[in-house]
């Protein structure tokens, strides 16, 4: 079959390669892959793993084999699921714990947005509890993530303020965002919960807008920076507040249950997957481009033939 490998005789360090068939263990389906999305994580693996790794996370297609098991939907069923690698290939081997039935009403595109932000956006509110009229601040608020985190927190009934550019505010308006501005410094807190993603300057600043008892919950560092963080930052006015680490490939099983609940609101029209690129999988280096010059707000989608 073929795949998309890490070359590194070529700038884009990738190269489509054939490459052996998934050897699926007993409680894996086999997945015709048919669309994918960009992770900007995905951007950093490029530069690390050795030649001939294939990468790939967000995944939909159709089951072409199911579990040895039994377990996981049958065969023709279109699927999604979020895998630790491999997934931009023409099939791939899913533990059926991970993946999620796609409703009639999404298609493959729409569901390829999913698994990596979606989930991602769903288990960083989940620190905060019961978000019903709570406060909730979200910084990186025009990533994937964030316009996700935005629509799930005012589905549950939070308050949202977002920190994003002033040309993103009508679009995080209608998503739900009750303010939007253009820096943590002008968010008035205090909030019960903070998703921190920008780090340095942003989440000193954070700490400072949390409120006793609340949580930051820190799932990247978009900036670079370190933060220094001391115990006088907390008080006084912010007793009892913790940081949260979350990172999405060790947030626990249960993957394929968070999927189909976020492929549920999707169906329902409460959830709202913003593609803003979509290209056969052959032209990836033109979407890899455009996700490192942060030159749309939304998702890049891969497209395979079927």
């Amino acid at each position: 079959m073929l795949a998309l490998t890490i070359s590194s005789d070529n700038a884009a360090r990738l190269k489509l390669a054939e490459v052996g068939e998934p050897q699926p263990c007993a409680n894996e389906a086999l997945v015709a892959v048919r669309a994918t999305s960009l992770n900007r994580g995905e951007l950093r693996l490029l530069t690390i793993r050795p030649d001939g790794w294939i990468p790939g996370q967000d995944i939909v297609g159709i089951v072409e084999r199911v579990a040895a098991d039994g377990s996981g939907p049958a065969v023709g069923t279109r699927v999604a699921a979020l895998v630790d690698e491999a997934g931009w290939a023409e099939r791939v081997a899913v533990p059926t714990e991970r993946l999620a039935v796609l409703p009639d009403e999404v298609n493959f595109v729409s569901a390829a947005t999913l698994p990596v932000a979606g989930t991602t956006a769903l288990r960083t509110l989940r620190h905060g509890g019961d978000l019903a009229g709570q406060r909730v601040l979200i910084t990186g608020a025009s990533g994937a993530v964030g316009r996700f985190q935005i629509q799930i927190a005012r589905e549950q009934g939070a308050s949202v303020t977002a920190i994003a550019a002033a040309r993103h505010a009508g679009d995080l308006s209608d998503l739900g965002a009750g303010q939007v501005v253009e820096a943590i410094e002008l968010a008035e807190g205090p909030f019960s919960l903070i998703t921190e993603s920008v780090g340095g300057e942003s989440l000193a600043r954070a700490i400072e807008r949390v409120a006793p008892g609340g949580t930051i919950v820190m799932f990247g560092s978009s900036s670079g920076e370190l933060t220094p963080i001391g115990f006088r930052q907390f008080v006084p006015g912010h007793e009892g507040a913790r940081l949260q680490t979350f990172a999405y490939y060790t947030s626990g099983s249960g993957i394929g249950a968070d999927l189909a609940e976020l492929l549920a609101l999707v169906a329902a029209g409460r959830l709202e997957t913003r593609v803003a690129l979509t290209v056969p999988w052959t032209d990836i280096a033109q979407a890899l481009d455009a996700l490192r010059q942060r030159s749309f707000s939304g998702k890049a989608v891969l497209t395979m033939a079927g």
